[in-house]
């Protein structure tokens, strides 16, 4: 890991793609590294969370190049590192797992961020039919303990399709499910990442499976 945030520190000052390209070697070995952690990852949740499957690392891996072609920002390469496990790896629309190792940014969490329209109107209908279930999961003690960072944008008033009078509607406005807890450089280069991280997606295994059920079932 720490040969990683190496890589990705030189790469935050030299963001150009002759400075990578003499450097790819570090970014082979980096990206060898990460795989291989997801891979572990991948096992460890296989235990607790049977939605699952065996899939492969490289399906979960973002690239770390950059789609530059409507952005001001023409830099072409991302300065950080991750990995979403879930059914169908990245590209899923499901529920799952993140971790992120960036310099001065690493986190782990998951959830589902961004979600097109149908799979988010899924979600908010089940917290709409039952909001008591949903409740009882983020107002876990654990729980809110461990996720204190709630990823994405809200709306500004209720959704299309939902009453505005709605006890808990505040609960319907995130655009985003996605749960976040900021990891200390010292755990992220230590001997108890993995352990840590575990535990980290163990708590969050039930929120998940809300999530899921929710899609699979509306």
């Amino acid at each position: 890991m720490e040969n990683i945030l190496k890589f990705l520190s030189g790469l935050n000052k030299n963001n150009n793609r002759e400075w990578f390209n003499d450097n790819r070697k570090q970014y082979e070995e980096s990206r060898d590294k990460m795989l291989f952690y997801t891979e572990v990852f991948i096992n460890e949740i296989r235990k607790f969370d049977a939605d699952i499957p065996v899939v492969n690392p490289k399906e979960c891996l973002f690239r770390i190049f950059r789609d530059v072609r409507f952005s001001k920002d023409k830099r072409p390469y991302k300065i950080n590192m991750g990995s979403f496990i879930a059914k169908g790896g990245r590209k899923s629309m499901r529920a799952g797992y993140y971790f992120h190792i960036e310099p001065d940014g690493n986190f782990v969490g998951g959830g589902i961020y961004m979600p097109p329209a149908k799979p988010l109107k899924a979600i908010r209908t089940s917290i709409f039919e039952n909001p008591d279930e949903y409740i009882k999961l983020i107002e876990n003690k654990k729980f809110k303990k461990i996720f204190t960072e709630f990823h994405g944008e809200k709306l500004k008033t209720a959704p299309k399709g939902f009453p505005k009078d709605f006890e808990y509607i505040n609960l319907l406005l995130p655009k985003s499910y996605a749960f976040g807890h900021q990891l200390d450089e010292s755990i992220v280069v230590g001997n108890d990442f993995i352990k840590e991280t575990v535990n980290i997606y163990t708590e969050l295994a039930p929120i998940n499976k809300y999530l899921n059920n929710a899609l699979d079932k509306y």
